[in-house]
């Protein structure tokens, strides 16, 4: 069977939380960048006007802002503006790390000194090559750097409780079971279905309970375990 094209992007943390972004396309980041272009070009007019009234000493401050502009513009922001370059963030997008992590100084740097490399042979041709051949829309900078753009979702709210009804336990629980059943309920939001029937099967050895809808019957437990009556 041919596999469906998925950009969604699913990753398990060591916490046994299942974390998944949608991966962006190669439109809303040519939008973006031309976005952060245009806004840098009119940074350099503004800085280019304010110079020449300067004359030659100016030209060297000039330089430094050129430089600046072109290659520390995008990494200040994605490092210290949450990954989001003012483009990247009027189109919803963020850089995180390919685990969904908040992207680092270092992965910054990396994915965007070879934006030269993506640029050849001209107007980013590589970059955009790149973009189309790999599954998550990478580009080499993306690739080198261990990269990902992304939507930017909002977080769920932590601790939301499930709307299941209240359930006893079918035996006595340890404190540690109760727990993790109490935590296995509250965690439902950030749980895949998946991962979810994956985790009831397993819990549902503690509780020794051959429901067949297992994961609402322990949500109804864990519940009744928080105090719901």
């Amino acid at each position: 069977m041919r596999q469906l094209l998925d950009t969604t992007c699913r990753v398990e943390t060591p916490e046994s939380i299942d974390l998944q972004a949608e991966v962006a396309g190669v439109v809303p980041r040519m939008m973006a960048f031309a976005l952060d272009f245009l806004i840098r070009f009119i940074i350099f007019l503004i800085v280019l006007i304010a110079v020449s009234l300067a004359g030659r000493a100016g030209e060297g401050l000039f330089l430094v802002v050129l430089f600046l502009l072109e290659w520390f513009y995008p990494v200040v922001f994605e490092v210290y503006r949450g990954g989001q370059t003012p483009g990247k963030k009027a189109f919803g997008l963020v850089v995180v790390n390919e685990d969904l992590t908040p992207v680092g100084l270092g992965a910054s740097v990396i994915r965007n000194l070879l934006r030269s490399v993506d640029f050849m042979p001209f107007l980013y041709g590589t970059g955009l090559v790149s973009l189309l051949l790999t599954r998550r829309f990478q580009r080499l900078g993306d690739l080198a750097a261990g990269t990902l753009v992304v939507y930017r979702s909002e977080e769920k709210v932590q601790g939301e409780l499930p709307e299941e009804r209240p359930v006893a336990p079918p035996i006595a629980l340890s404190l540690d079971d109760q727990m993790a059943l109490m935590g296995f309920t509250r965690r439902h939001a950030s749980l895949s279905e998946a991962r979810q029937q994956e985790l009831a099967d397993i819990l549902l050895g503690v509780t020794h309970d051959n429901k067949e809808d297992s994961v609402t019957r322990l949500q109804g437990i864990g519940l009744w375990l928080s105090g719901k009556r």
